[in-house]
């Protein structure tokens, strides 16, 4: 991907964060990011996998559902049909694994063949999200020595955005809003909501940029989490990883990270070339995998007062702290790359509780945020380069 193209970064050091508004300050953490759509990082994946020589890609087709023996014990394939098509047809497997995400039909299959299905837990945040990609107009560049410009989300002012370089000389922006208040997707729109922002860079970098596509709108009702770790039975030569067991709150882009400890804790299991225990792996793929991301981020959710649920004195704690840490953050590099490490699930949450580093985070906090991080972000335009979009109000008058 570095060969095509694609922009390179620290997420704690050349990415410019803001959170509670307020600017934190920057410190490389070891974190590379990687500025890539996500057609193309597909494109990369999908092109690596084809290279397997064992492994075979069945496309335009649908699964229909498992197969089993006659005691239904065990899992032993999938019916599948071509969409162009009228007859089914079975692939055996020794194991089959369901990676098909948030809809995943496992929970109905279960249920058909006489097992129980996994208690499920949601959390509604009725989050909205709109991406778009622009192409900044040649002398422009807002993100300085940055790859990255973004903003998170709290109960003060529940917006936020990811800004962020990509391949080709384009910007990729998304930005979001719960509870019901979603972006706009027409340009005079979502500039405006750009512009309520509490940091205005994002803002100002977009009036001197072309978008080179359409505003995509996405929408995200509930959070989800199937617990499939509690069940007593579960029949074998069949596995879940993925989103198809747990469903974050995406403007947290912790997902993909949990799928990939989700695959660590499966090769785990397949390791030996025994077929796995599928409530060991489950037990394992919660532990392991799924039960500190899901803690930390319903925490957060939680932080946000619209947002439905039980706020016990641990989620009330947590959040005060987490507050601690995003203001000290605007002082102390060293805690900027601490909390993005936690939050890239690289280190363990309980790491920002250490008591030399709480004592510190305690100590830098007990003044608000830095002066710099209060400061507005000025855009200074290079002459000669004309604004791609004026304010209404500069129309009007103009007009």
């Amino acid at each position: 991907m570095i060969d095509n193209g694609v922009p390179t970064g620290d997420l704690s050091g050349t990415c410019r964060w803001y959170a509670r508004g307020f600017r934190l300050k920057q410190q490389h953490a070891g974190l590379t990011t990687l500025g890539v759509v996500r057609p193309l990082f597909e494109y990369f994946i999908r092109e690596r996998v084809q290279k397997i020589p064992n492994v075979t890609f069945l496309e335009e087709h649908d699964i229909l559902g498992l197969t089993t023996t006659a005691d239904k014990s065990r899992v032993t394939g999938v019916r599948v049909q071509a969409r162009d098509g009228d007859e089914d047809r079975v692939i055996e497997g020794d194991l089959v694994v369901d990676a098909t995400g948030r809809g995943s039909r496992t929970p109905v299959w279960l249920e058909q063949l006489g097992y129980e299905k996994p208690v499920e837990e949601r959390k509604k945040i009725d989050l909205g999200y709109v991406t778009q990609h622009f192409r900044l107009r040649p002398g422009a560049n807002g993100f300085g020595k940055d790859v990255a410009i973004n903003q998170i989300a709290h109960a003060g002012a529940p917006r936020g955005n990811v800004f962020f370089l990509v391949e080709d000389g384009k910007v990729e922006l998304t930005t979001y809003g719960i509870l019901g208040d979603h972006p706009p997707t027409d340009r005079a729109g979502l500039m405006e909501w750009l512009k309520s922002l509490p940091a205005k860079d994002v803002y100002e970098t977009l009036r001197y940029a072309d978008p080179v596509d359409k505003a995509m709108p996405f929408k995200f009702p509930t959070t989800l989490r199937r617990h499939y770790e509690d069940l007593r039975r579960f029949p074998d030569g069949l596995l879940v990883t993925g989103d198809a067991i747990t469903c974050f709150n995406p403007v947290y882009a912790q997902g993909m990270s949990v799928a990939a400890l989700c695959a660590l804790v499966m090769r785990r299991h397949l390791h030996s070339g025994v077929a796995p225990v599928p409530l060991d792996y489950f037990r394992d793929i919660a532990e392991d995998a799924v039960d500190a991301a899901w803690e930390m981020t319903n925490t957060i959710d939680l932080s946000l007062p619209g947002v439905e649920g039980e706020r016990t004195f641990k989620v009330r704690m947590a959040n005060w702290y987490l507050k601690r840490v995003q203001i000290a953050a605007t002082r102390d590099g060293a805690i900027t790359a601490a909390y993005f490490r936690t939050a890239g699930l690289i280190a363990p949450p309980e790491s920002l509780m250490r008591p030399g580093f709480a004592l510190r985070v305690l100590w830098k906090s007990m003044f608000g945020p830095s002066k710099e991080s209060r400061q507005p972000y000025v855009y200074e335009v290079p002459s000669g380069v004309e604004p791609a979009f004026r304010e209404t109000a500069e129309l009007t008058a103009s007009a």
